[in-house]
C-alpha cells in the first residue's frame, strides 16, 4: 500500500495506462445536482458527464448530494472528488479516473447548502439515484403522506430530509426568484420513473400548499399553487439505466492502490456494458450525452419494460434461487445448470409481455445478458441484488405474471421467483446469515415468516403486506401459484421446486 492519496495533485503521477480527465477541472462550472451519490451513479451518469466535459461542454459539472450518510463525501472530499472506475471483464481490467463530481454535500449536515445549489441559476438538471424505497410510496403507489420524513418536510419546508422536500422547496424558491425550473431526471429502476416522480412530487406539493395560508402561499410562489407549477412547468423525462455495479471490497481497494501507486478510498467496480435511454425533454438544456452512447427517445417505456422484465427480473431470480442454492455470486449461480435453464424459461415467459411493435430485439438482448451474467471478474454478490425485494418485484416479476395470467400463458417460472424471495427472507437467521440482505418491510415481514403458517396463508399475508397485485382480479390466482412453489421450497429447497418444472438440479 502507499501513503499517497488520489487527488488533483497526484493524477499526473498515475501510470500511463490509466485514463485520466483530459480537461482542466478548475474551469468546469456546476450545472447538474445529483441526489444519491452511490456507486451506481459514479459508474453510470457521472461517466457520461465526464465524457461530455472532456469534449468541451464545461458547464455541466456535478454537485453530489448524499441524503443520508456522509460516507461517500468523506471518501471523496480528500480526493478532490476524484475516484477510480475499474471496468472489469473476464479478459482483464481497465482503470479510469473520473473527474465530473466537483463537490459533495451531505443533506442532514447542512440542508441550507443543498437548497442553495438547487436554487443556483447554473443548476439546470437534477438527477436522482436514491433507490426505490426512498420515493416513499404507499402500498397503492401514491405518496406515503404518513411517513415520518414526509410529515417532517411538510412541517419544515426550509430544512427538508427527503428528495421530495428538497425538490419542492428549491422549485418554490426558484419560482419566487424568477429563475426557470430545473429539469428533474430520475435514474432509478421505477416503472415510468419520470412520470412516477412527477406524480409523487405534485402530491407532495399539494399537501404542502394545503398546509400554507393563502397569504403565505402567495408570498412563497407568486400566484397559483406550487403543485400546479410543478405539474405544468417542470419537465420530468423518464430514463432507463443499465450497468452492473458490484459492491467495492477491501481487496478491490488494495488491488487498485497497487496498480495506481496511490490510494483510492472508494473506487467503483463495473462491467464493460453500459446503457442509458432518455426521453429528450430538457427545456433548460442538457449535455450531448448521445455522443457518448446514450439513446435519446420520445418514449422510454418499451426499453424500460425490456430491462425490468428481462435483466432485472432474471437478476432477482438468480439472487434468490442462488442464495437458496448456496451461490454467493451471480456468475457462480448462473453457471449452475438448473438456474441457467430456469432463466431461459423465465425469459420465454416474460418476452411475450413486451410490446411487439417497439423494435425491441429480445434475442440479441438476452444473448448479451448471458454474457454479462457469466462475467467471472465482477463477483456481483447475490445478497446485494436480494435487497429490497418488496420494492423491486412488483415491476420486475409480478407485473409480468399478472399479464401472463390475463393472456392465458405460462407463468410458473415467474411465480417461482416470488416464492424464492419469500423463502430466502425466511431463511435469514437459519441457513442464511441473519442480516444477509434487507427489505423495507423487515419489521413486519420477519415475525410473519417466523410463524411458519401454511404456504397459502403465508403468501396471502405477504401479498397484503407488500401490496402485490393489489385490487387485481387475478390476485388470488397469483397467490395460489406462488404458494405451490413455496410448499416445494419449504420441503426440499430449489431441488424440488426445479423438479416440479422439469429441471434437474445438481444441488445436494
Amino acid at each position: 500500500m502507499t501513503n499517497k492519496r488520489l487527488s488533483n495533485a497526484t493524477v499526473p503521477q498515475l501510470p500511463a495506462a490509466t485514463v485520466v480527465p483530459s480537461y482542466d477541472r478548475n474551469g468546469i462550472a456546476p450545472g447538474i445536482v445529483h441526489l444519491g451519490v452511490g456507486a451506481f451513479h459514479r459508474a453510470h451518469q457521472a461517466v457520461y458527464v465526464d465524457d461530455c466535459l472532456a469534449a468541451g461542454e464545461t458547464e455541466w459539472g456535478i454537485v453530489g448530494v448524499s441524503l443520508r450518510s456522509p460516507d461517500t463525501r468523506d471518501a471523496l472530499a480528500p480526493q478532490d472528488g476524484l475516484y477510480t472506475l475499474a471496468v472489469r471483464s473476464s479478459g482483464g481490467e481497465q482503470l479510469r479516473v473520473v473527474g465530473s463530481i466537483l463537490s459533495m454535500l451531505v443533506a442532514p449536515e447542512d440542508p441550507g447548502a443543498v437548497l442553495a445549489v438547487l436554487t443556483d441559476p447554473r443548476t439546470r438538471i437534477v438527477t436522482l439515484t436514491i433507490t426505490e424505497k426512498a420515493y416513499l410510496r404507499a402500498a397503492g403507489g401514491g405518496l406515503d403522506a404518513a411517513h415520518p420524513d414526509i410529515v417532517h418536510d411538510l412541517a419544515n419546508p426550509h430544512a427538508p430530509k427527503t428528495a421530495h422536500g428538497f425538490l419542492a422547496e428549491a422549485l418554490a424558491r426558484r419560482r419566487a426568484a424568477g429563475t426557470p425550473p430545473f429539469t428533474v431526471l430520475c435514474c432509478d429502476n421505477l416503472p415510468a420513473n419520470g412520470a412516477t416522480l412527477h406524480r409523487l412530487l405534485v402530491e407532495f406539493a399539494a399537501l404542502r400548499d394545503a398546509g400554507l395560508t393563502s397569504d403565505a402561499r402567495l408570498a412563497a410562489s407568486g400566484d397559483a399553487s406550487l403543485a400546479g407549477h410543478i405539474a405544468d412547468e417542470v419537465a420530468f423525462p423518464s430514463s432507463m439505466v443499465d450497468r452492473i455495479v458490484p459492491a467495492t471490497t477491501d481487496a478491490d481497494r488494495t488491488r487498485i492502490a497497487v496498480d495506481l501507486g496511490v490510494e483510492d478510498a472508494w473506487p467503483v467496480m463495473t462491467e464493460p456494458f453500459c446503457q442509458w435511454v432518455i426521453e429528450d425533454d430538457f427545456p433548460a438544456g442538457r449535455p450531448a450525452w448521445e455522443k457518448f452512447g446514450a439513446t435519446m427517445v420520445g418514449d422510454v417505456r418499451p426499453f424500460e419494460d425490456m430491462k425490468l422484465r428481462l435483466l432485472n427480473g432474471s437478476h432477482s431470480a438468480i439472487a434468490y434461487l442462488g442464495l437458496l442454492s448456496g451461490h454467493a455470486t451471480v456468475d457462480r449461480a448462473f453457471a449452475d445448470p438448473a438456474i441457467r435453464q430456469f432463466v431461459d424459461a423465465l425469459w420465454a415467459e416474460a418476452i411475450p409481455t413486451l410490446p411487439e411493435d417497439a423494435g425491441l430485439d429480445t434475442s440479441a438482448y438476452t444473448a448479451e445478458l448471458t454474457e454479462r451474467f457469466s462475467n467471472t471478474a465482477l463477483a456481483h454478490r447475490t445478497a446485494q441484488i436480494a435487497n429490497d425485494g418488496s420494492q423491486k418485484l412488483p415491476q420486475r416479476i409480478v407485473a409480468s405474471a399478472v399479464e401472463c395470467i390475463e393472456a392465458g400463458t405460462e407463468q410458473v417460472h415467474l411465480t417461482l421467483v416470488v416464492a424464492a424471495w419469500i423463502a430466502a427472507c425466511a431463511a435469514r437467521g437459519k441457513t442464511l446469515p441473519e442480516a444477509h440482505f434487507t427489505d423495507p418491510l423487515d419489521a413486519a415481514l420477519t415475525p410473519l415468516l417466523r410463524k411458519q403458517l401454511p404456504a397459502n396463508e403465508t403468501v396471502a399475508a405477504v401479498f397484503d403486506l407488500a401490496g402485490f397485485a393489489s385490487d387485481h382480479a387475478e390476485r388470488q390466482t397469483l397467490i395460489e401459484l406462488v404458494a405451490v412453489h413455496l410448499v416445494h421450497l419449504r420441503r426440499d429447497g430449489p431441488v424440488l421446486a426445479f423438479a416440479a418444472l422439469g429441471i434437474e438440479s445438481d444441488t445436494p
